[in-house]
């Protein structure tokens, strides 16, 4: 019989395991380790193959959006393979292909998590987030940005084997944040969508729009990006630096997504509306938006906003991805880069999300 000691021990025992991790908002990142708790009976245990670095990574790290629990170690783009599974473990096996997106836990009980709306959880402890949070054992949650993880069988997603391990990362985030609203909203056949900005989440929603078959059209600051915006599915490509854009745009979208983090004109982009259609923010600026009530009265216009997705919808898109050929474009970096990453991120200097090759730690 074990005594009340070892018992404790048994019941806390962790895995360490290399990481990034980001100790202030000033300083770079630097590599260090965490501990991973022990496999329970309900827990996959994962090797991270790979991490894609999303810009919320760098709001989060830099303290943009409130201030952190430091250490933090970011990533919520995460694809990797099965290593371990628990006792009751009935949707995996060691050496499936998985992934993790931007939780890993919610009350399971409201509405919201029945109805497969993870997301949006609105019970006790709400959603918790991959990393940056405190899991139900109360312990700190840490992400992608490391050698392996363990997760409740019930937030992790099936990647189709058809998709690469380094393309499916960024599915995880970048791909479900696009093809969320673009599902909610019923882009498809007959349907004028825009995409705002062509960067990491904007190039995916292009992607994804033009596969469900929607007429779509990017919206960028400027025609830097056009070749690359029409080659990737656009059949239009505008600049929004030039004011004749909205003129000659003016009532023509049935939904617009707005990708970038920076405050909109939102009386201009209302404007491209037509009656009934919808704005759409999964941007999330530092300001608070001023809403203009004519532009979004005139038209019976919605200004709405969508957050990643559940786990039955991000398995469908991980699905449909597969189905549609439909991965990416990535620039595979080792884990000594992510500082320098970091810094191209925020100059826009990059097509279109970077992915941390995990064995480099």
């Amino acid at each position: 019989m074990l005594d009340e000691t070892t018992r404790g021990y048994e019941e806390k025992m962790t895995t360490t395991v290399s990481a990034i991790a980001a100790t202030s908002a000033t300083e770079p990142l630097t590599k260090t380790t965490i501990e991973r708790r022990d496999v329970g009976p309900h827990d996959v245990a994962f090797d991270i193959k790979f991490a894609g670095i999303c810009h919320s990574d760098i709001h989060t790290v830099k303290a943009e959006w409130g201030e952190p629990e430091y250490p933090v170690v970011a990533g919520h783009e995460i694809a990797g393979v099965v290593t371990e599974v628990g006792s009751e473990v009935t949707k995996y096996k060691v050496g499936d292909h998985v992934g993790v997106g931007c939780f890993v836990d919610s009350c399971r009980e409201c509405d919201n998590c029945k109805a497969g709306l993870q997301q949006y959880c609105t019970g006790e402890g709400g959603m918790v987030g991959t990393y940056n949070a405190t899991g139900k054992d109360g312990t700190p949650t840490y992400g992608g940005y490391s050698q392996a993880i363990v997760v409740d069988e019930n937030y992790v997603l099936r990647i189709p084997d058809s998709i690469p391990l380094d393309k499916a990362a960024p599915l995880l985030c970048a791909g479900i944040t696009l093809f969320s609203p673009l599902h909610h909203w019923g882009a498809g056949p007959g349907k004028k969508v825009a995409i705002v900005g062509l960067g990491g989440l904007g190039h995916m929603g292009v992607k994804i729009a033009h596969a469900m078959g929607a007429e779509v059209t990017v919206l960028s600051q400027s025609l830097k990006k056009m070749e690359d915006g029409l080659r990737l599915g656009a059949d239009e490509y505008y600049a929004t630096s030039d004011p004749d854009t909205f003129t000659k745009l003016a009532g023509k979208f049935d939904l617009i997504v707005n990708t970038v983090s920076a405050t909109l004109d939102l009386a201009a982009y209302m404007g491209l509306l037509a009656t009934d259609g919808t704005l759409v923010e999964v941007g999330a600026p530092e300001k608070p938006m001023v809403v203009p009530f004519f532009p979004l009265g005139a038209q019976r216009r919605s200004l709405s906003g969508s957050m990643i997705g559940g786990i039955p919808e991000t398995q469908e898109m991980l699905d449909f991805c597969a189905e549609h050929d439909i991965t990416p474009e990535i620039e595979v970096i080792a884990a000594d880069y992510v500082n320098e990453a970091y810094e191209r991120v925020l100059a826009s200097d990059v097509r279109y999300r970077f992915v941390i090759d995990t064995a480099t730690l």
